[in-house]
């Protein structure tokens, strides 16, 4: 297939990342006879398998570019995808090409009947990956899962180190025990014998994560850590901690005091991996090589514009904490937003700090699922900021670019459906003559 006629095909499959639609009868067992049709691809190298309610996509990349450094060949498959879905499967930080994602889903596609099963977009893809990197001979593949852990289409993997970044609120009704029933979901994908790096540190699910069949549990907090961590120019100074060994002078180029907990939780899965400790030098070098597209990524100056797929609670007080400690607001800052169904947009607004906004600028991203936009800005008006609705990112980012002042922070944020096209609108713009 080429790429055209391979999304086609995607798009004739369930997509629930795009409605969001509950699963019923949640079950491996489609997806398990998917990849025994393909001969099961994602038993060819060893895996690293990452779950958490954020931090997720932070943490694969950290341990690509530090797996990389070390020299080896490395697999990446993340989701969702910012602008294109090329980014979703890479190989040392480069996305796959058209053409080679064309053809790796054409082969799901043409084995789809073979198998007895009709799969959903996600398996499709998930499949798709696990046969290009056994393609082309990746030496590991680093695999984030897309929700949960336990049922998800990843987890029919192998994985030599399991990680969970940390259990928070989101995809869940927060109705009673909440917090150990996702936990419980998470550490679904701790396979016997492998390595465990857990970065929850809450007491009270520690002796859930402390169940599992792993042959060892690396605990944050107690095994690793990030023990000392200071500004510096264009992100943060550290010293990590594993039960290997402690690293200190690296460079983490990137905004917000949890990448520091992430950092430590990717040195910690891949010092696990190898079973030693990394050389420091790679260390630093894998660290200062990092790149996080839509993570409170500065993408314009004079106005400032920053990018942060801030999508729940968490996320959304960790960007309001990151714009407090880390830029002095010579001028008003100016926000950009939107959010999918399942937020509370007041809530989520109160959480990103939206009250010190000089003005936001409410959208409706491009979803099913969206919220719209009046309602967003009714919202803000409640909280006693001044806001406006439009209807698309594109008209509230050049609305808030011609409103903004060379000394003004303009503050896109929410969805990931916000984030990615407000991306691809400054690239364009930056690119025409």
């Amino acid at each position: 297939m080429n790429l055209p006629t391979a999304l086609r095909y995607l798009e004739q499959h369930t997509n629930l990342e795009a409605t969001a639609g509950r699963a019923e009868g949640l079950s491996l067992e489609r997806m398990q006879q998917l990849v025994s049709v393909l001969g099961d691809p994602q038993l060819a190298y060893p895996v690293i398998h990452i779950t958490g309610t954020n931090g997720k996509g932070s943490v694969a990349r950290m341990i690509t570019e530090l797996l990389a450094a070390a020299g080896l060949a490395v697999g990446t498959y993340t989701s969702p995808h910012l602008e294109a879905i090329n980014e979703r499967i890479s190989r040392n930080g480069e996305p796959i090409s058209d053409d080679e994602l064309g053809q790796a889903i054409g082969t799901v596609a043409a084995v789809e009947g073979l198998a007895g099963i009709t799969p959903s977009y996600f398996e499709i893809l998930t499949a798709a990956a696990f046969g290009w990197f056994a393609d082309v001979a990746v030496d590991v593949a680093v695999i984030e899962v897309g929700m949960l852990g336990r049922y998800d289409a990843t987890n029919v993997v192998e994985s030599a180190v399991a990680v969970l970044t940390n259990v928070g609120h989101d995809h869940t009704d927060g109705q009673g025990a909440w917090r150990q029933a996702i936990a419980g979901e998470k550490v679904g994908i701790v396979k016997p014998g492998s390595t465990f790096v857990c970065g929850e540190v809450a007491p009270e699910l520690h002796d859930l994560l402390a169940d599992t069949p792993a042959a060892r549990t690396w605990w944050r907090g107690d095994d690793f850590d990030c023990d000392q961590h200071v500004l510096a120019f264009g992100g943060r100074a550290l010293t990590l901690r594993t039960p290997l060994g402690v690293v200190d002078d690296i460079h983490l180029p990137l905004h917000g005091v949890h990448q520091t907990d992430n950092a430590a939780i990717a040195l910690a899965a891949v010092d696990a991996f190898f079973d030693r400790q990394l050389d420091e030098e790679v260390v630093r070098a894998g660290f200062g090589g990092v790149r996080i597209p839509g993570r409170f990524e500065i993408v314009h100056r004079e106005p400032t514009v920053a990018l942060d797929a801030a999508h729940n609670l968490d996320g959304a007080r960790a960007c309001a904490a990151t714009l407090q400690d880390e830029f002095t607001l010579l001028g008003s800052l100016i926000m950009v937003v939107g959010f999918l169904g399942g937020r509370d947009p007041e809530e989520m607004l109160e959480a990103l700090g939206a009250k010190d906004a000089g003005f936001i600028i409410a959208c409706t991203p491009d979803s099913p699922r969206a919220i719209p936009a009046p309602q967003v800005a009714a919202a803000a008006d409640r909280l006693g900021v001044v806001a406006e609705s439009v209807s698309s990112v594109d008209e509230a980012l050049a609305r808030a670019l011609g409103l903004a002042g060379h000394d003004d922070f303009i503050m896109v944020t929410g969805s990931l459906y916000v984030v990615g096209p407000a991306r691809t609108y400054l690239r364009t713009q930056a690119d025409a003559p």
